[in-house]
């Protein structure tokens, strides 16, 4: 089978993640920020956005859409509709809270990162409660989602941003700490390679 193709700015933590915890090749073109600014890549692009996924004839934009596609490629969409709608809730609320964060690293990084931060607890409250009642750990069911995979990057985003983010949140360290030690995770947290990646398309972290 031939490996899925990722153009990229940045390290697309989530979708690599998935991807790598599924034992699944990717071809990975990452474009500079140098290049994206001279405008035509971003002219190519069907919303002027990266990244860009291939799946074979399949091209996809939106980074959600494809970690959801990939997701239900490989078993972390849930064993049922109710599971998956539940997932789909979860990723919402996921995606709510890296807004905010986007709007922070591109638009107010320099001004506001102590008020993020001090404002944060309240926004990582209610997965730490969502958790806490989890059995199996992960926010639905009983087997990680895409939602997971997202929700970890985030968290981990939140660590390089404000150290001590999870310190009063015992549930969420556990959960990081719990897939972060999940072998093929933990040898694509560890590569170079990966690690030499700005988190973020404009440097910041």
């Amino acid at each position: 089978m031939s490996p899925y193709e990722l153009n990229c700015i940045s390290r697309c933590g989530a979708l690599k993640m998935i991807l790598a915890d599924n034992e699944q090749k990717l071809k990975e073109n990452l474009v500079s920020r140098e290049e994206w600014m001279k405008g035509d890549k971003k002219g190519s692009c069907l919303f002027g956005q990266l990244p860009i996924f291939e799946d074979g004839d399949l091209v996809l934009y939106q980074s959600n859409a494809i970690l959801r596609h990939v997701g239900r490629k490989h078993g972390a969409y849930g064993k049922n509709d109710c599971e998956a709608s539940l997932i789909d809730m979860m990723n919402d609320a996921v995606e709510d809270l890296r807004l905010k964060y986007i709007k922070l690293i591109y638009q107010e990084y320099e001004t506001g990162k102590e008020a993020y931060c001090k404002d944060l607890p309240n926004h990582l409250k209610p997965f730490e409660s969502i958790l806490s009642k989890s059995k199996s750990g992960f926010l639905v069911g009983d087997q990680i989602s895409f939602a997971d995979y997202n929700l970890f990057d985030l968290l981990l985003n939140h660590k390089v941003l404000c150290s001590a983010s999870l310190d009063s949140f015992p549930t969420l360290k556990s959960y990081v700490d719990k897939i972060a030690a999940r072998p093929k995770i933990k040898a694509l947290l560890e590569c170079e390679n990966f690690k030499k990646l700005p988190i973020n398309g404009n440097g910041k972290q």
